[in-house]
């Protein structure tokens, strides 16, 4: 679909409003049942809000002149941080953290959703201020947007509607064999910290050895050579095979070498979130790899399954006795031995073997569905990319 680039201002096609925060104190104000919204409740996945975590009454809206947010409104965080998006289900009201746009005639909300969505990074690069980045209302007024007749504006958001179910079917898809493999864990070998099925417990130490990685200097990375595999590749539980360094192959740094499938985990994070004591493989992108510092490598015995050791570190209250023992007080810690330590159930290694083999099943699976996820994206961005510029 080929747009003209007829280009508008956002303050000639729409209204942009904002809200504020009636005292917290006056008790009078929030014993009402008028939605009241603030940006910490749109995710990147909103779409349309139908409900909001607090409300206010008709005495805060009318003694602080808040403007209502009819159905349909555009909402856009202005700051902290700038640039989510997603459209009033309902009537609301909203704090002073938006800029939201009541569209006129001539732009369709859902159209006018994508296109911001699409500008993150640009909307980000119109804040200013000094403690911290806020977009103001001038500035988001004479934002431009190619401005196609309504129709057409009505088929883009309909094609990017269509391609983003998709991509969430996908998703979805994904999350239940996730749970499929939890549930089978559970089934088999019963909660690893209530051990019902009576498991006798061992330290990790007794089946494994934990190697860490190697502080590679950062003055010496380079455009190739073997990729590092960092924090950022294995703090969120699922390998990312992206945004790698390289640093020249060295006979000496031979010990740091991992390899596709090998058992990694990151030992530091921030304190109170969930960013250290994740596992996961190492992906297949690239043969071999340098393991950085803060991250450990799992070696295991042939007495010990790693699926299974894998999925023990997935269960939350395991993963939350290894990091009530970091060490810090903004970051987090973990030694090895913490994790030698571990005290964890030990069924027998038929039934590990088991488990790994219905797991290796449902991962070829998900493959698939990660597969078409993968290509809906690039459809979606290439979309978005083609539509907004």
């Amino acid at each position: 679909m080929v747009i003209k680039r007829h280009m508008v201002k956002l303050g000639d096609v729409c209204r942009v409003l904002s809200g504020t925060t009636p005292d917290t104190n006056n008790p009078a104000y929030w014993k009402g049942n008028l939605p009241w919204i603030t940006p910490a409740e749109i995710t990147e996945d909103s779409d349309i809000i139908f409900d909001t975590k607090r409300a206010i009454s008709k005495e805060a809206v009318e003694k602080k002149g808040l403007p209502l947010l009819p159905k349909g409104t555009v909402l856009l965080s202005s700051r902290a941080p700038i640039g989510k998006v997603a459209i009033a289900g309902i009537d609301m009201y909203c704090n002073q953290g938006f800029k939201n746009l009541v569209c006129s005639d001539k732009i369709y909300n859902k159209y006018l959703y994508f296109f911001l969505k699409s500008k993150t990074k640009f909307l980000n690069s119109l804040g200013r201020g000094a403690t911290f980045k806020e977009i103001s209302k001038s500035i988001v007024e004479n934002i431009l947007i190619p401005c196609p007749n309504i129709q057409i504006q009505k088929q883009i958001a309909e094609r990017l509607d269509k391609v983003r179910e998709l991509i969430a079917q996908q998703k979805e898809q994904i999350a239940k064999l996730d749970l499929l493999i939890k549930s089978r864990f559970l089934d088999m070998f019963g909660d690893p910290i209530t051990n019902p099925k009576n498991w006798p417990l061992f330290p990790l130490g007794k089946f494994i050895s934990v190697s860490g990685g190697f502080a590679f200097p950062s003055s010496e990375f380079k455009e190739s050579g073997l990729p590092i595999v960092r924090i950022g590749n294995i703090n969120s539980g699922v390998f990312k095979d992206d945004h790698f360094v390289f640093y020249q192959e060295n006979e000496k740094l031979r010990k740091y070498l991992v390899y596709p499938d090998d058992l990694v985990l990151s030992l530091t994070g921030t304190v109170g979130k969930d960013d250290y004591a994740n596992i996961c493989f190492i992906g297949k992108k690239y043969a071999r790899y340098y393991l950085n510092q803060r991250n450990a490598k799992l070696v295991l015995t042939s007495n010990l399954d790693k699926t299974f050791i894998w999925q023990i570190f997935k269960s939350p209250e395991i993963k939350k006795r290894l990091t009530s023992l970091n060490r810090g007080v903004r970051q987090a810690n973990i030694s090895n031995q913490d994790i030698l330590n571990l005290k964890v159930i030990y069924p027998d290694l038929f039934l590990q073997t088991q488990f790994a083999n219905f797991v290796k099943s449902v991962e070829q699976q998900k493959e698939v569905f990660s597969a078409r996820l993968f290509h809906l994206e690039i459809l979606y961005k290439s979309l978005m990319q083609e539509y907004f510029g």
